[in-house]
């Protein structure tokens, strides 16, 4: 326990103005071997249950989700994090980002699942009384009853308070009346169990209510004609004078809101790792394909052009994944300390999310930006065929579509990234005045010219992500003051922020990571990983460049934006690398195993 204390050092958000140890994050080669049971277990599953069925399931034949969920209820996957008490298997925070990440393959039963074991159940879990525990996870552990959660309505989106259902306390004072309608509910057309949020009366803020479906006042339409995740169930669902017990409210009156960002902060991390393994799938189903591909007399997987695509898939995977097992350690490293300090489990995890909402947020985009970039590379390696139904790349490309819209657009988590920073800096959670106010005695001063001890693995590459984090310092610190308590109305600005600090974030999680499989593997056996992630930190680099100068030049003008300019070409400063070199090394070990170039559970 005293490890996990230790390494709870940084806040949410602190990695902009502290250095992390690559001995305090998690990388996902540590995983025990019950968890690589648990990984295999659900790759099994999918082998076994999901891709003989994928037809079967994307023409929503009649009774095949719900009996798959039971299937997978049967192997334990649907109680993962569910504790034992209540029938689950009360394993760890990561152990559930593991399997999300494994399901991410499953196409549309990957969103059933996510919607049951996730927005749909954890509401219960984190809020539920302790009769409502007793009575409705057990069930939702096993699969006996399966979950949704009612959220969304016609005229409320991101801006989910907004919405109209209403709920009013009868006569006699046992039951709350709802009225309302939802839209875009997984798994609405075979969901027992209802997470319902509706106003009481007039009040300015959301409840919610534990609805089951065999009650009355429920209708449903028709299930909706989606672009991707076809074989998904999603209905808009209406309640027609539905009587909910009173002692159906979850939690306390107008706590709703509260439920549904927190709830959604764990979508979101979970959601990004969620991404991965669709990531790997495809990039090995694409190695396979350029490998047996003939042009020329040769097989395409010699094209450089071809090379450049799978590296990239394999890079940017290997980022994202570094980032996503960093962050979920993170949570459940602090769940673990809040509980030694003597707080209720159940708040633990909520606060242990809560604390790493900027990181939650910024994995979700990750993840679901790096897959449609894999897909739509996929398609494109594929050819002629990847446009085909009859190849898999169709389908991965729509199904992928829908991750950067669900758990928040990337737009708003993008806002909502810089808006918590700041927050937590204006409450005097972290610091940031003071280190930017350091890049700006910097900017204007004589730069530094300290030598890293080049002894260190990777020391001039975490020298580099050094000054990015300043470059980020320099337009956020410049972006506070110019625009003041207007700056959430700068949208333009917050994303191009945004991206900053998510690939600061990203490039510093894959350089760790690197090095700790330098010091476990060696030089010579990690040189794949030290490939991929000098590979993505020069992507990073780039990418940090480009959206802070657009950050700048959006307040800035004369002589102060020529100033910025020169301070955001200085902190983005990084040695030129033969990246075509690199790239061929790492698609070369794909092409030589055929499939994605290195593995994790088996």
């Amino acid at each position: 326990m005293e490890a996990a204390v230790e390494k709870t050092a940084l806040k949410g958000g602190e990695f902009l103005i502290k250095e992390t140890d690559a001995q305090d994050i998690f990388i996902p080669e540590e995983f025990s071997e019950e968890q690589k049971m648990m990984a295999a277990a659900t790759m099994d599953f999918i082998e076994k249950e999901i891709n003989p069925n994928t037809e079967r399931i994307e023409n929503m034949e009649e009774g095949l989700m719900p009996s798959l969920m039971d299937k997978a209820g049967e192997l334990g996957l649907l109680g993962v994090t569910i504790p034992e008490e209540y029938g689950g298997l009360g394993m760890s925070f990561n152990t559930g980002m593991l399997i999300a990440d494994m399901m991410a393959s499953a196409g549309s039963f990957s969103t059933a699942y996510g919607a049951h074991t996730g927005i749909g159940t954890l509401p219960i879990l984190y809020y539920g009384t302790e009769d409502q525990k007793k009575k409705y996870l057990p069930k939702l552990a096993t699969g006996e009853w399966k979950a949704c959660y009612c959220l969304t309505e016609p005229d409320s989106g991101s801006d989910a308070n907004s919405g109209k259902t209403k709920a009013v306390l009868s006569d006699d004072g046992k039951h709350y009346i709802i009225n309302g309608q939802k839209m875009w509910i997984s798994n609405a057309g075979f969901a027992d169990v209802m997470i319902v949020f509706a106003k009481i009366d007039d009040d300015k803020k959301l409840s919610a209510f534990i609805a089951e479906r065999s009650w009355d006042g429920i209708t449903m339409n028709d299930e909706e004609k989606k672009m991707g995740i076809k074989g998904s169930s999603t209905r808009q669902v209406f309640f027609n004078d539905l009587k909910v017990p009173v002692e159906n409210l979850l939690s306390e009156r107008e706590n709703g809101f509260k439920i549904a960002v927190n709830i959604l902060n764990i979508g979101r991390i979970k959601l990004g790792a969620g991404c991965i393994n669709g990531c790997k799938d495809v990039a090995s189903k694409s190695t396979q394909y350029a490998n047996e591909r003939k042009q020329f007399g040769v097989s395409i997987s010699s094209f450089g052009a071809i090379k450049q695509k799978l590296a990239k898939m394999a890079t940017k995977t290997y980022a994202t994944e570094s980032a996503s097992y960093r962050a979920g350690q993170n949570i459940e490293d602090l769940i673990d300390k809040l509980i030694a300090d003597g707080m209720d489990v159940t708040q633990a995890k909520l606060k242990g999310v809560e604390q790493y909402a900027i990181e939650c947020a910024m994995i979700k985009i990750h993840g679901s930006e790096v897959l449609d970039y894999c897909v739509d590379e996929g398609v494109q390696v594929y050819g002629g065929m990847g446009f085909s139904e009859e190849a898999p790349m169709a389908r991965a490309y729509r199904d992928a579509r829908i991750t950067r819209i669900y758990e928040g657009t990337n737009e708003i988590n993008r806002m909502l990234i810089v808006g918590m920073m700041f927050k937590k800096a204006m409450k005097g959670e972290i610091d940031l005045l003071g280190p930017a106010m350091e890049v700006g005695k910097e900017l204007t001063g004589v730069p530094s010219f300290e030598t890293p001890d080049l002894s260190v693995p990777l020391a001039k590459e975490k020298e580099v992500v050094k000054n990015l984090k300043k470059a980020v310092l320099m337009a956020a610190g410049k972006a506070a003051e110019k625009f003041g308590p207007k700056l959430d109305q700068e949208q333009e600005v917050l994303m191009s922020l945004a991206d900053m600090l998510i690939e600061v974030y990203v490039v510093e999680s894959t350089l760790l990571r690197t090095e700790k499989l330098m010091e476990q593997y060696g030089e010579e056996g990690s040189s794949l990983y030290q490939n991929m992630a000098k590979l993505y930190l020069h992507e990073a680099v780039a990418r940090i460049k480009n959206a802070g100068d657009e950050a700048v030049a959006c307040f800035a003008e004369g002589d102060e934006l020529r100033v910025m300019l020169m301070g955001m070409k200085r902190f983005t400063k990084v040695d030129p690398i033969n990246t075509k070199v690199l790239r061929h090394a790492v698609a070369d070990v794909m092409i030589k195993e055929n499939k994605f170039p290195y593995s994790l559970y088996n």
